[in-house]
């Protein structure tokens, strides 16, 4: 979870970067896919997994990639271009509060526990005191609408991949390798639709949406894909939550900026809000569906059952 807030943390900056350099949202959203399923297909290959071969494990595929790569990340880049980083932070944020209410209502979410809820609360409101959204311009307008149906629409993509896909039967780092395969696939036909720009993307740009597709992408995805599976949708969502936590101290540590005291005390309040949501699983594991006892052997078995 840690190193998954690391690399998704930075995501933005690099987004950033690569609009300042003359990428528009649409290349972002194609080279990041591809690069990020590039990614994974070496890995999942090295690994000795193989793609899903059943059709409907690829029609589950076409709506998770839309949804959870090819949607969310054209949102976020097209946001990023009149939306300042804390509003950005805040309507991010609130992806965690989306999955919960999503997942409950799919049936989906483990564990509908008065502490998760007070956590996911807490988290979002140490998101607020971070950014002090009030102070900033650009709440309303079609930049943070964007950056708003993203949160919402990674919040729908994390609830359907944890009914549909995950744990299905198809190896993690192929399932990984396949959706943002798919979502590649979905992006590439509308290329053509983000035209030229007037000059050439500085190297910069490359720079940045090269790391962006590697790490922010491919890697990124498959960790939280492996959350998913682990702790179930709204534990993964909660990552976001950490997101500002890192971007903050990483500019505080890096790049000296002064951390006033409504930030230190936003940044302890979302961990502390994280450690609500998280902190009986690490006793057992109680959020998790419970195991059947495993039957007595009959006489005459013919098969036995996946653990």
């Amino acid at each position: 979870m840690a190193v998954l807030a690391l690399l998704w943390g930075s995501g933005f900056l690099w987004i950033k970067v690569a609009l300042e350099g003359g990428l528009a949202p649409l290349h972002i959203t194609v080279i990041r896919c591809a690069l990020g399923a590039l990614v994974l297909l070496v890995l999942a290959r090295s690994a000795r997994q193989s793609l899903p071969r059943d059709r409907r494990t690829w029609g589950h595929l076409v709506v998770a990639a839309f949804f959870c790569n090819a949607l969310p990340f054209f949102l976020f880049s097209f946001g990023e271009q009149t939306v300042d980083s804390g509003v950005a932070g805040v309507l991010n944020a609130t992806t965690p509060l989306w999955s919960f209410v999503i997942a409950v209502g799919l049936g989906t979410e483990r564990g509908f526990r008065p502490l998760r809820v007070a956590g996911l609360l807490l988290g979002f409101g140490g998101i607020l005191l971070i950014f002090a959204p009030w102070h900033q311009a650009g709440l309303t307008g079609a930049g943070a609408l964007a950056l708003l149906a993203a949160a919402v629409s990674y919040a729908v993509a994390f609830a359907y991949m944890a009914r549909h896909l995950i744990g299905k039967g198809t190896a993690p780092l192929a399932l990984s390798a396949a959706q943002l395969a798919m979502a590649t696939g979905l992006t590439l036909p509308v290329l053509p639709a983000a035209g030229t720009a007037p000059d050439a993307p500085t190297t910069t740009a490359w720079i940045a949406v090269v790391v962006l597709g590697i790490f922010g992408t491919g890697i990124t995805f498959h960790l939280n894909s492996r959350l998913i599976a682990d702790e179930g949708p709204t534990a993964a969502a909660t990552v976001g939550y950490l997101l500002p936590v890192v971007s903050v101290a990483l500019g505080a540590v890096v790049l000296g900026e002064q951390l006033g005291l409504r930030v230190i005390a936003g940044m302890a309040v979302v961990l502390l809000g994280v450690g609500l949501t998280r902190g009986r699983q690490r006793a057992g594991k109680p959020d998790q569906p419970a195991r059947p006892a495993p039957a007595a052997p009959a006489a005459s078995a013919t098969g036995s059952t996946a653990g």
